[in-house]
């Protein structure tokens, strides 16, 4: 696969707590040199960066961002907050405390109403893979099909492990129609590339592939 075509699926992403201003619009200045999908970045950046790439590079941001036990009416906040400022996706992380105590409906409700709140804008649910059994994740992908979001995202960066092969594949098969899948954490490689689009990945969340076009050219 040609390197622009992987690129063409990168949310270039700088979500690390020190981030400044200055490393954000380096960020966006080679988001829109190198043709990503989106640039994922803090939401204290969302308004200066949307007015810096002045339509560009889509703006994405997260919400409940990175470990999604706020309440649902900050989440929806967020979203609305981000959108108001800018933001062209939003990445949220759902509660996964609710998901282990099997309050599935309540997971189903939160995930709609951050969904509502886009509208119209896409809608990445985090599930953070590396936390759940087997049986969460399917289900995890049962609810994200019910409610309308557009993708499910295996992972924030922040936790213990990144995206794998077997969760990109796993969450690519049990995913209903319209879901997409985004592989997020731990993506150093063009191979590693290659590999999560061929299990099914449309979105990969990774700074180190813009680095490595970079370095390339």
């Amino acid at each position: 696969m040609k390197r622009e075509e992987i690129l063409r699926r990168v949310d270039h992403t700088l979500l690390k707590q020190e981030a400044t201003w200055e490393e954000i619009r380096g960020l966006c200045d080679d988001a829109a040199a190198y043709g990503v999908a989106s640039v994922c970045l803090p939401p204290c950046y969302v308004r200066q960066a949307a007015e810096y790439l002045g339509g560009r590079v889509p703006v994405c941001t997260v919400v409940g961002f990175p470990n999604g036990n706020t309440t649902t009416a900050a989440k929806v906040f967020e979203t609305r907050e981000a959108i108001g400022n800018g933001a062209a996706e939003i990445d949220m992380v759902i509660n996964l405390g609710w998901l282990r105590d099997k309050k599935y409906p309540e997971v189903l409700e939160e995930v709609r109403a951050v969904k509502a709140a886009c509208g119209e804008r896409i809608l990445k649910v985090i599930i953070e893979t590396c936390l759940l059994t087997r049986e969460e994740k399917v289900e995890m992908c049962r609810i994200v099909t019910q409610a309308g979001a557009d993708f499910i995202k295996t992972s924030t960066g922040f936790s213990t492990v990144g995206a794998t092969p077997g969760d990109v594949g796993l969450l690519a098969r049990e995913v209903g129609p319209g879901v997409r899948v985004k592989a997020a954490g731990g993506i150093s490689s063009w191979e590693d590339a290659e590999e999560f689009i061929r299990l099914g990945a449309s979105r990969l969340g990774t700074s180190r592939l813009v680095k490595l076009a970079k370095a390339e050219r």
